[in-house]
């Protein structure tokens, strides 16, 4: 099939080389604006389009899809199906319509579940076992078309945010390349989601990166695992925000209210009281610092 391919990130990137590397032609690849960053606020291009660049390959990257140059220059693609991952902005009835097969979204999450921008964060939040690949026809709502295939992926308990993303990144290119056979040979199966089950995962924010101690202590360390490596959970010790990167429930009791410290070892790192139940924090990175491990945070340190 004629493939335009809309993507960012590596995530996308994946499916992108999957798609290089099959029977399909993919006639142009669309990815977001390149974007400044650092301290010197140089821009920086997407993963896809470093790749694009270097596999000499075909690249738009409109400030918004839904511009009428924009439609125009996809109209003359002439795709018989747009495959999205991880593009970054909203596609029109008018562009989802254009390709005879219309579009798909390769999801990372089992829909309805997470529909929306950090399904692989919010399922460690939640404290899923298994989350997945979704293949889904693309309708005007945020993630709600059909779904067309589905892939589980396991989550253990020391999933991250990190680790979890590339399981998914393992698991999605194949998922993508079987439900486009499927449709090409008219064997595809699309099924409603229900809506009554669905989930929503918002664009990550600060404010929820933030640890709320009067929470049970699984939920602290899910919610630290979920942002582990980005955009990372955080607290405040005395004046100063910490990075927390680690942490595991801690089996110890205590009297103390959420959010104190119960106690330091020089072995164990610093053990926070929560919700019925403490934290040991085992890694971290304080304010102007580097990461180092809790032991070695407190040496040297007056801690209360």
């Amino acid at each position: 099939m004629r493939i335009v391919f809309m993507g960012t990130p590596e995530f996308a990137l994946v499916c992108l080389k999957a798609l290089t590397a099959s029977h399909h032609h993919v006639a142009a690849v669309i990815t977001q604006p390149d974007r400044s960053s650092g301290r010197g606020k140089k821009l920086v291009f997407s993963p896809v389009k470093e790749f694009a660049l270097t596999a000499d390959m075909p690249l738009l990257q409109p400030e918004k899809i839904k511009t009428a140059a924009a439609i125009t220059q996809l109209e003359e693609l002439s795709a018989d199906i747009f495959v999205v991952a991880a593009y970054g902005q909203i596609l029109s009835e008018r562009i989802l319509n254009m390709p005879k097969y219309g579009a798909i979204n390769v999801h990372a999450s089992l829909l309805p579940k997470y529909r929306g921008a950090s399904p692989i964060q919010q399922a460690i939040v939640e404290g899923e076992a298994v989350t997945g690949i979704t293949i889904m026809q693309m309708d005007k709502g945020l993630d709600t078309g059909n779904m067309l295939l589905k892939r589980e992926v396991p989550i253990t308990h020391h999933d991250t945010g990190g680790t979890l993303h590339d399981k998914l990144c393992d698991a999605a290119p194949a998922a993508l390349l079987e439900a486009l056979e499927l449709i090409e040979n008219g064997q595809v199966t699309a099924t409603p989601q229900d809506n009554n089950l669905a989930t929503y995962a918002p664009l990550i924010t600060k404010d929820m990166t933030r640890i709320d101690w009067h929470k049970s202590p699984t939920q602290i360390v899910n919610l630290i695992r979920a942002y582990n490596p980005f955009p990372a959970a955080f607290t405040v010790l005395g004046d100063h925000s910490v990075k927390i990167w680690q942490a595991e429930v801690a089996n110890i009791t205590h009297s103390t209210n959420p959010g104190k410290i119960i106690k330091t070892c020089p072995k164990d790192g610093i053990f926070v009281a929560a919700k019925n139940g403490a934290v040991r924090i085992a890694e971290l990175t304080p304010s102007g610092g580097k990461k180092m491990t809790a032991a070695d945070y407190i040496k040297g340190r007056s801690i209360t």
